[in-house]
This record gives C-alpha cells, sequence and structure tokens, in this order.
C-alpha cells in the first residue's frame, strides 16, 4: 500500500471531512463486533463525484477503501484490518424523491432508517425492512449486509425494497443498476448482487426503494410456553399453516431474566415467550390471522395473553424484545454478551431442535448462550454471554461457535440471515459456500481487480475470528 497524501484526501472532500489523528482512527477502528483494527485515514464524502475521485486515487496507489455507515453491524464489516481509508458515508444523507404514484423513493446511502420512515409517515406508507438498529441504521449499511427486522415475517429483508441503485466502482466508473419498476426481466439483476455485499463490489451512491402502505390496523399479543421445545414447535406449526402473521418473535428464559434484571418489566417467569403480531387494512383479517395463530400455540402448549390493538399497549408489550440487546449484559454481573455466533437461520421445522441445541453446546462449553429472534422468517438470534476478561471463556465460546454452525449446516441451515459475515462468521461461511466462493472470488475480481474495497472480508478472511484482529475485551486470566 501507498502512503497516503492527506492533502490530496484534503483537496478532494475539504480540509474538515479527513480525519487522522489516533482518537479518531481509535473511533473508526471498530463497530458493534468484538473486532478492532485502525484505519490509516477517515474520509467524509459529501458527493458522488467525491466518491468517484477517492476511488481513483486508491485504486491508482492500492490503498483500501472500506465503506461505512454508523458501524452498527456486529460481524466486523467495516474493521478495516489492512489500514486504508475508511470511507464515512453519513453526509451523504439526502432524501432525493418520494413518488407515491409509482411507489419508491430514491436516497443517499447516508439516509438513517428512521429519518425516511419519518418522511414516508405522513404520505401513508413506510420502508419495511427496518432493523432493530433503525434509530442509527444507514439505508447503505442496510443494502450492504441485507438487513432485515422484526417484521421480516411480512415484509421480507432488504434485498425485497430494492428496485434500483448508483454505484461506484474500484476504478471510480459511476454505474446505474435495476430500474424503477417493480419488475425487470432486462439481463443480468446486478442491483441484486450489491445487496449483502458488505462494500467488497462497490460503493452505493444512490439507492431506490419501494413502499408499502402503513396498515390501518395492527395487533399484538404475548403466548407464554413451560417448555422452550413446545414454542419451537408452535413456530413450526404457525408458519406450516401460512398464517399470516407480521411478526413472529421468540424470548427464551435467559432473554427473560436478563430483561427483567434490566428493566424490572416483570415478564413471566417462563421458558420461551412468543410474541404475535398481525396487520391489515380490516380488522376482521386482522383478528382472523391472530386466532389461527393462538389455535396453534394452545396446541402446542402455549396460552395467549395481553393481546391488543392499542399502540401504547402494543409498545409496552413489545419493550423488553425491543430493548434485549443490550438488556443481556444484566443477565449476570460477571458476564458481558457479545456477538458472535448471533443470526443464523434454520428451517421452520428445526426450530425447536435449534434452541435446544444452542442451550446444550452453551452448557458443554462453559459459556450463556439465549435463544431469540425473528423466528418467523426462521431467524435464529443468539449471543453469547462471557466472562471477557477469562482466556477460558473465549476457548469456550469458540467452540461453542464451531459447534453451533456445524450444527446448522447439518439441518440445512445458513451462517448468516441478516448480520453478514465480516469477520466473526467468516470460517463457518466458507464452509457453507465451499462450492460456491470460486464463482464469488471471480466476480469480486471483475468488480475490483485490485482488492481495494473492503479486502479481508467474507471468503478473503481469516479463518480464526479470534486472533483476525485485536478484540475489543483484553482476556487478561
Amino acid at each position: 500500500m501507498s502512503k497516503l497524501d492527506i492533502e490530496r484526501l484534503k483537496a478532494i472532500v475539504g480540509p474538515n471531512n479527513v480525519k487522522h489523528d489516533p482518537a479518531d482512527l481509535y473511533v473508526y477502528g471498530s463497530d458493534s463486533s468484538v473486532h478492532r483494527a485502525a484505519p490509516d485515514a477517515v474520509v467524509r464524502p459529501g458527493e458522488t463525484s467525491e466518491v468517484q475521485a477517492l476511488l481513483r486515487y486508491a485504486n491508482e496507489n492500492l490503498i483500501p477503501i472500506i465503506p461505512r455507515g454508523s458501524g452498527s453491524g456486529m460481524c466486523g464489516q467495516v474493521v478495516p484490518i489492512h489500514g486504508g481509508i475508511v470511507l464515512d458515508m453519513k453526509r451523504m444523507n439526502r432524501i432525493l424523491e418520494i413518488n407515491l404514484a409509482d411507489v419508491y423513493c430514491r436516497v443517499e446511502p447516508g439516509v438513517i432508517d428512521d429519518d425516511l420512515n419519518k418522511a414516508l409517515k405522513p404520505h401513508g406508507v413506510f420502508y419495511p425492512a427496518t432493523p432493530a438498529s433503525s434509530r442509527i441504521a444507514t439505508i447503505g449499511g442496510e443494502i450492504a449486509n441485507n438487513a432485515s427486522g422484526v417484521r421480516s415475517v411480512k415484509y421480507g429483508a432488504t434485498r425485497e425494497s430494492v428496485l434500483a441503485m448508483k454505484v461506484v466502482l474500484a476504478n471510480g466508473d459511476l454505474i446505474t443498476l435495476g430500474a424503477r419498476t417493480r419488475v425487470e426481466a432486462t439481463g443480468y439483476q446486478l442491483e441484486r448482487l450489491f445487496v449483502g455485499s458488505e462494500g467488497t463490489l462497490g460503493v452505493i451512491v444512490e439507492a431506490t426503494l419501494s413502499f408499502v402502505p402503513i396498515p390501518t390496523f395492527r395487533a399484538m399479543g404475548m403466548v407464554l410456553f413451560d417448555s422452550l421445545d413446545d414454542a419451537g414447535d408452535a413456530i413450526g406449526a404457525v408458519m406450516g399453516k401460512g398464517v399470516a402473521l407480521s411478526m413472529l418473535e421468540l424470548v427464551d428464559s435467559v432473554a427473560i431474566k436478563a430483561v427483567n434484571n434490566a428493566m424490572d418489566l416483570g415478564l413471566p417467569d417462563v421458558e420461551a415467550i412468543l410474541l404475535i403480531e398481525a396487520d391489515g387494512m380490516v380488522k376482521e383479517a386482522v383478528d382472523h390471522e391472530l386466532e389461527a395463530a393462538r389455535v396453534l400455540c394452545e396446541k402446542h402448549g402455549g396460552t395467549l395473553t395481553q393481546l391488543s390493538y392499542d399502540p401504547k399497549e402494543r409498545a409496552k408489550i413489545f419493550l423488553g424484545r425491543k430493548k434485549l440487546f443490550p438488556a443481556l449484559s444484566m443477565y449476570s454481573d460477571s458476564m458481558v454478551s457479545t456477538a458472535l455466533a448471533d443470526d443464523m437461520a434454520v428451517p421452520y421445522s428445526k426450530m425447536a431442535e435449534t434452541a435446544s441445541k444452542i442451550h446444550e453446546i452453551a452448557e458443554r462449553n462453559g459459556v450463556v448462550m439465549t435463544a431469540y429472534g425473528h423466528c418467523g422468517s426462521g431467524c435464529m438470534h443468539t449471543k453469547i454471554l462471557m466472562d471477557t476478561s477469562k482466556k477460558k471463556s473465549w476457548e469456550g465460546a469458540r467452540q461453542a461457535v464451531k459447534e453451533i454452525y456445524e450444527y446448522v449446516h447439518s439441518v440445512g441451515g445458513t451462517t448468516s440471515a441478516e448480520h453478514g459475515i465480516g469477520l466473526s462468521k467468516a470460517s463457518a461461511f466458507k464452509r457453507e459456500k465451499a462450492d460456491s466462493i470460486p464463482i464469488m472470488k471471480a466476480v469480486k475480481a471483475a468488480f475490483d481487480p485490485n482488492n481495494i474495497l473492503n479486502p479481508g472480508k467474507l471468503f478473503d478472511a481469516p479463518d480464526d475470528w479470534v486472533t483476525a484482529t485485536d478484540l475489543r475485551y483484553v482476556a487478561s486470566k
């Protein structure tokens, strides 16, 4: 890598938009994962032409470019393990168009998810892919990771909402992909290739997204289970019968304890809770779906409670799940919640078995793990809770991650449902996709022959996530 010409970077984006002092490099060296590695500079472009100029400079000098939104990713996607330039895209945050007649909006990549939905709400529509981090997550980051959220069971992941995009390639060329139409059969749909590419193929500078009407009616309820296996079986039954829920979330006993410790919510002391929600334009249709879900849950030992259409009541029911991620570190004073094997997806019929397997593997390896998440879309979230100051805890976590992914792959599941691969899941990803990785590498080489775009991620990431970077935690004993 050539030495960075800081003055040239300042000439492209302005002196106030280049950061290279140690404090800034430290901040931009990590995301929400366990990893940390410092860049050589942070650059904040404000226009597409600036992104083009920056990439031309980087490509000529073989300098890594790491596109970054808000850094809310959990797998190390934006950690610059080979140094280089972190491209902070948050200045490019304009909503360019809201077209109600043609059902799309155009946005720059730095637009915050919640801000987009605030702008759409007065028009009676919303962008549905919203992840839990929507308060800070940028649209560019969501596209790069194919993010999704609690309503993915009905509305799908980010990919289902992306119609078109503009992308700057490694050599600085600007290309337009996709179309502003609901359907397209015009050659290779390359815009879909960029969804989930984690910044390795190009820098997204504009996205055209579809939206949907805000439902007139929405109701949520809580279903209590004395058995985690029964809750898992109920998920399979509800989805297998085609019940059209807009949310189906699992919360296990570990998560319940953590939330109660953190927020004193008084959630019931049960083995598992399912949160069910239905929405629509006709109340009778919403009632029909919720009744169908209730009947199936009761057949598997569940008890429906707190069903409500009232927005304040719904918010209260959902509060524990909404705050679950930060609350997990309150499970025990001696444990920290870490994002490692945290968002696999499995077939619906394997939900119950997967939940039990997570706890079995955790116990065997001396850590605590949760089983929760967007189970209506097949996503099983988990976090590893451990004493991060102990080397033994990290050894147990490493083995637990390995065993969990071996199991997930054995039942036809996949390594990541919505958080992506980055560094933390690279080894499992490479095992799962071994026969298609040569094709992925060929695609990468076609778009980025000098390998400057987020190098060292996905199939190029180190196999051992523990030694891939400096960890944000110090194991001193």
